[in-house]
C-alpha cells in the first residue's frame, strides 16, 4: 500500500515539473550532431516526428514543455568550455537546460510543429538581433563635446519616437518595420501593436525592446535606415506610410517613394503590382521632436 502511495505521489510530481526540448530545426544541424554515436537518430523527417510525438504526449499528461534551438556549435563550445564529453546524452542535457535559462525559448501549447518551428525561427533572431544592437550602443561611448552617453540618449530618443509614431497613428492594427543599413549586414526589426476595441494598445515588451534598440541604433551612428508603418482596421483600406533614417531624427517619405519601396522587387529591382486595398500615404505629423542642444551639440 505504501509503495503505490509513493508511486501515486511521483506521479502527480512528475506532472508540476517543467521541461525543455533543444530542436534541431533544419537538416545542417541535424547532420551535424549525427557525427556522435551517442545521437541515434538518422533521418530529419521522422526526428521531428518523434519530438511532436513526445510534445503531445507530454501536453496529455499535464505537463508544460518549452521549445529551445539546439545549436551544434554552440553546443560543441559549451563543452568544451565546461570540459564536458560531448558525445553523451547528458552533456546535451545540460546544454538544453542553458538554453532554458538563457536562450530563447517558446512554449508548446498544442500547436502543431510546423507552425512552432518558424516562430522559434524568428525569436532567435529577434533576441540576437537584440543583443547586437545593444553592444553596438554601448560601445558608442560617451559624447566627447557633452559627456553624455550616445547610446543611452539615442534610445530614449527613439522610444519617444516610437509612442509619438503610435500615439498618432488611425485606429486599428499597425506592424512597424525598421531596418537600419550597416556593416556587416543590415538589422531589421519588426513591431506588431495591436488595438482593442476600447482603444488600448498592446505591444509584446520583447518586441518592442529590440525595435527601440534597432531604431536607436540608426539615429546614434546616423546610418542610412527606414521606418514603414502599416494600419488595419475592419471596413477600411489598410495604409501604408514610412521616413527614412536622417541624421538624429526621422524624415517622412512621400507617398510616391512609399509606392516605389513597395511595389518594387527588392533582389531584382523589377516593378511589382501594387496590393490591392492598400494606400500609400504621407505620415502623420509627429510634431516637435527635436532633441535638447547643449552647447549647439546635439545626438
Amino acid at each position: 500500500m505504501a509503495h503505490t502511495d509513493h508511486l501515486t505521489v511521483r506521479r502527480v510530481l512528475r506532472r508540476e515539473i517543467a521541461g525543455t526540448i533543444g530542436l534541431l530545426t533544419d537538416e545542417q544541424d541535424f547532420s551535424a550532431m549525427r557525427r556522435y554515436r551517442s545521437f541515434t537518430f538518422d533521418d530529419h523527417t521522422a526526428y521531428l516526428q518523434q519530438v511532436e510525438a513526445l510534445l503531445r504526449s507530454r501536453a496529455s499528461q499535464g505537463s508544460h514543455t518549452s521549445v529551445a534551438l539546439f545549436d551544434p556549435e554552440e553546443y560543441a563550445e559549451f563543452c568544451a568550455a565546461r570540459d564536458l564529453e560531448p558525445d553523451i546524452s547528458s552533456s546535451r542535457a545540460r546544454f538544453t537546460a542553458e538554453l532554458a535559462a538563457t536562450g530563447p525559448t517558446l512554449p508548446y501549447e498544442g500547436q502543431p510543429l510546423a507552425d512552432l518551428l518558424p516562430a522559434l525561427v524568428d525569436e532567435a533572431v529577434r533576441q540576437a538581433t537584440w543583443e547586437y544592437a545593444t553592444t553596438l550602443l554601448s560601445r558608442l561611448g560617451a559624447c566627447a563635446s557633452c559627456g553624455e552617453d550616445i547610446g543611452r540618449a539615442a534610445f530614449t530618443r527613439a522610444s519617444g519616437l516610437l509612442v509619438r509614431i503610435l500615439d498618432t497613428a488611425r485606429p486599428g492594427n499597425r506592424h512597424l518595420v525598421c531596418s537600419v543599413s550597416g556593416a556587416p549586414e543590415t538589422l531589421v526589426s519588426v513591431l506588431h501593436a495591436d488595438e482593442d476595441e476600447d482603444g488600448t494598445t498592446h505591444l509584446d515588451d520583447a518586441e518592442a525592446l529590440e525595435f527601440t534598440t534597432v531604431l536607436a541604433l540608426g539615429l546614434a551612428t546616423r546610418s542610412p535606415g527606414g521606418l514603414v508603418m502599416r494600419t488595419t482596421s475592419p471596413n477600411t483600406t489598410d495604409c501604408v506610410y514610412g521616413w527614412r533614417l536622417r541624421g538624429d531624427g526621422l524624415e517622412p517619405l512621400t507617398a510616391g517613394e512609399v509606392f516605389d519601396a513597395y511595389c518594387t522587387d527588392v533582389e531584382s529591382g523589377d516593378l511589382i503590382s501594387p496590393e490591392s486595398g492598400v494606400d500609400y500615404c504621407v505620415p502623420p505629423d509627429l510634431g516637435d521632436l527635436e532633441p535638447p542642444q547643449r552647447g549647439g551639440h546635439h545626438h
